[in-house]
């Protein structure tokens, strides 16, 4: 790992009418657009999905990494969050974001690891620790699940 602090750079770019094009050295363009809620098409990524997939990503690749420290086996992780956006003293921003997690792990792993490690994974999400919102961890400790449906 590389020395903090760490820099990321984003461009956005968009004509009038079209889709905002997201770009970042080396990785593939994405376009968004405003969701449907806000009168948008709702069939591209927008900053709001954009944000939530953040915080699943950044919950599961911590995890990673904290699974991996703690030497606890696993097989598979499904990870879903809900962001709750709403409107506080007349703006308008996320609330809460509800975090359903399912670890499956081999038939005889410690429970209780494999718990504390989602607790310390959720705790150490850089995302979530740079949002104002909380996030609410929901578990399910899941023994012989199927590998390929993760």
């Amino acid at each position: 790992m590389q020395d903090f602090p760490h820099h990321y750079s984003a461009h956005a770019s968009a004509g009038v009418d079209a889709d905002v094009t997201l770009t970042s050295a080396g990785i593939p363009a994405i376009p968004t657009a405003s969701p449907a809620e806000f009168g948008g098409p709702g069939d591209r990524w927008s900053p709001e999905t954009l944000l939530v997939a953040a915080v699943a990503d950044c919950f599961v690749l911590t995890f990673r990494a904290v699974a991996r420290a703690s030497k606890l086996p696993w097989t598979a992780l499904r990870c879903g969050v809900t962001g709750t956006l709403d409107r506080v003293d007349r703006v308008t921003q996320f609330t809460a974001f509800d975090l359903r997690a399912e670890l499956c792990v081999p038939p005889g792993t410690d429970d209780q690891l494999a718990r504390r490690s989602m607790d310390k994974a959720e705790r150490a999400c850089l995302v979530a620790n740079s949002m104002k919102a909380p996030v609410h961890l929901h578990m399910q400790v899941v023994n012989d699940c199927v590998k390929s449906a993760a």
